[in-house]
């Protein structure tokens, strides 16, 4: 596992001279790419460094503990490093799991009413504020593409965008079908409804450069044939 770490982290260096180099980002294309893949890889990168860091502290802590003077707070400090280290490991194996390779795009979102009617549409909204909400705390942002409101401010569908980074790995199990019980604004005798709304979440696709070589198109031309009829007077 640590030399795996070891690459990613001299990669990650690499990565930090390449998108400094003004040549580099003169050819955009490619810059924003590198940026990605520096972007992607550092925050194992720097859980790494954590971790040696805290346990260059163990070992200082150890070698301090050999001094009278200096014994209690080096078993303190050393403890607690030793405490940590397990943690820091879990957690760089979990970093190490292959991601997902459309976690880190831009999502299309559809939240559909279902069952339940009117309370079933105000159910929708509820989750639409939510996405929105939970947009705003992330810094992301979000685009209303198409929307279906009820009188009481409910919807009967609405879809719209995210954009931001790692929105997908964030929301995409939020696909399927949600469901609600509770005694709607609606309901005068206090009857507890049941109410369901769907949610789709899609990765946008990145926009994709096709060159065709003119030689490759067979241009083919047809014409329309007419049939007259005749008039017998």
């Amino acid at each position: 596992m640590f030399e795996k770490l070891e690459a990613v982290e001299k990669r990650y260096e690499e990565l930090t001279k390449l998108i400094a180099d003004p040549e580099m980002i003169a050819n955009q294309s490619k810059w924003q790419k590198l940026v990605k893949e520096h972007a992607s890889i550092e925050e194992i990168v720097l859980k790494f460094r954590k971790y040696k860091k805290v346990k260059k502290e163990m070992k200082e802590a150890e070698e301090l503990m050999q001094d009278p003077e200096m014994k209690e707070l080096a078993e303190v400090e050393y403890y607690e490093a030793k405490e940590n280290i397990p943690k820091i490991e879990e957690e760089l194996k979990i970093l190490l799991i292959p991601k997902d390779p459309d976690d880190d795009k831009n999502i299309m979102c559809e939240i559909r009413a279902g069952a339940g009617g009117e309370e079933a549409a105000l159910f929708a909204g509820t989750l639409f504020r939510m996405y929105t909400m939970y947009a705003e705390k992330k810094y992301w942002k979000l685009e209303v593409l198409n929307e279906n409101e009820t009188e009481l401010g409910g919807y009967k569908e609405i879809s719209f965008m995210i954009t931001g980074k790692g929105v997908y790995s964030r929301l995409k199990f939020e696909s399927g079908v949600h469901r609600v019980q509770r005694v709607p604004d609606t309901e005068s005798s206090g009857r507890i409804h049941t109410s369901t709304a769907t949610v789709a979440v899609l990765p946008v696709v990145e926009d994709v450069e096709i060159e065709i070589n003119p030689a490759d198109i067979k241009m083919e031309v047809f014409r329309a044939s007419r049939s007259r009829r005749a008039t017998h007077q």
